[in-house]
């Protein structure tokens, strides 16, 4: 008898949260803001702490009539959210999702140049693909391995010296440079400051230096990202306030807002208001309760045909080599951001002090959010 694996059945929860990213700011490169496009400052926002509030006036919001929306959305109601920087990512070969003209961007990061196995930079993106954009524009440089990253960092190897190169001519089409390496190994804490303050003299004063960081919510001991220390040395941190949940955790929002409530909270007294940046996802995840897709051991592959009810299996023809197939239902949780749990989110940490927010990552979003967002 032959059965054949599928997904029969799911339940699917939605919950949506907000999340947050920091990026910290310079000196005399405050006094030089990017020129925007004034259509989409929207007025009225929710007030900064310690402000009186104004009047709360109900808009209305037009969906955006290329999405058909496939549950029932609801309004976050009251004005739209306005912050002082506007930070978001671009991938490669995605550019024709980020639309200037819409998106109230005061700066926008190209992701990215990777670092290969050798320790080389990948090809350096193209910037005329962005276009009609007249903020700020950061190339983002990645590397995920903990022992290509170690290789990258550590002086007595060459890569880091080539990479720096890389770094300096690359800077010289860009406003600035933002290093995001998560995996930095704990015996090169120090090297990674000290790779930043190489960049920093390679580029000069005038461009902008940020990194991306994971979240905190509190100090840690032989932290391997110190914000304290870090700070100084870079004109922006962002923080990457999602992945509360991942893949292999158990199912839950990327980023709660309780969450980030809390790791807001550590930042805005950890690092100065004018170089923080909260990051906020607009992807989602989901789980399934039991998944199919491994290897088997001969024991396991018994047991699962004996609950399965499978007597008889097919052979390859060609080799003897025999196979199963069935059917299965599983439960599938998800969580995900909208506009009402984007807004929340936002609003949260503007009543927090936060003036300076980004997004993981355009493309991904909900269209209906843009026009609550603003600038100030």
């Amino acid at each position: 008898m032959k059965k054949r694996l599928v997904f029969a059945a799911f339940s699917f929860s939605a919950i949506f949260l907000i999340m947050v990213s920091s990026v910290f700011a310079g000196g005399k490169k405050e006094k030089a803001q990017p020129e925007v496009n004034a259509n989409v400052n929207i007025p009225g926002s929710e007030p900064q702490s310690g402000e009186k509030k104004p009047e709360v006036v109900p808009i209305t919001v037009i969906q955006n009539p290329k999405i058909k929306s496939s549950y029932v959305k609801e309004s976050p109601g009251g004005s739209p959210v306005k912050f002082h920087e506007v930070w978001g990512y671009v991938m490669q070969d995605e550019e024709q999702k980020f639309d200037p003209a819409t998106m109230p961007l005061t700066d926008l990061c190209y992701f990215s140049v990777d670092i290969n196995s050798y320790g080389e930079a990948s090809a350096i993106p193209d910037i005329k693909k962005i276009k009609n954009f007249k903020g700020r524009k950061h190339l983002v440089f990645t590397s995920w391995g903990r022992a290509l990253t170690h290789m990258v960092l550590n002086p007595e190897f060459g890569c880091r010296n080539r990479l720096l190169n890389v770094i300096e001519t690359a800077a010289k089409d860009y406003d600035g440079i933002q290093i995001d390496f998560e995996n930095v190994p704990y015996r090169d804490r120090k090297h990674y400051q000290t790779f930043l303050k190489d960049i920093r003299r390679r580029i000069g004063q005038e461009k902008w230096l940020t990194v991306a960081l994971a979240a905190r919510t509190k100090d840690i001991v032989d932290d391997i990202y110190p914000y304290k220390e870090i700070e100084p040395l870079v004109d922006r941190i962002l923080v990457m306030a999602y992945d509360e949940h991942w893949s292999t955790s158990k199912p839950g929002p990327v980023a709660s807002i309780e969450w980030c409530s809390r790791v807001a909270d550590y930042c805005v007294k950890t690092l100065p208001n004018k170089k923080l940046i909260m990051g906020l996802p607009f992807y989602g995840r989901s789980w399934q309760d039991t998944s199919y897709s491994k290897a088997w051991i001969f024991k396991s592959v018994n047991r699962i045909l004996g609950e399965k009810n499978i007597t008889n299996v097919d052979r390859d023809s060609a080799n003897g080599i025999p196979h199963f197939e069935f059917d299965a239902t599983v439960h599938v949780t998800g969580y995900f951001d909208d506009t009402y749990s984007l807004v929340k989110r936002a609003r949260m940490y503007q009543e927090k002090g936060v003036t300076r927010i980004g997004f993981w990552r355009i493309g991904q979003e909900d269209p209906d959010f843009w026009p609550w967002l603003g600038l100030n």
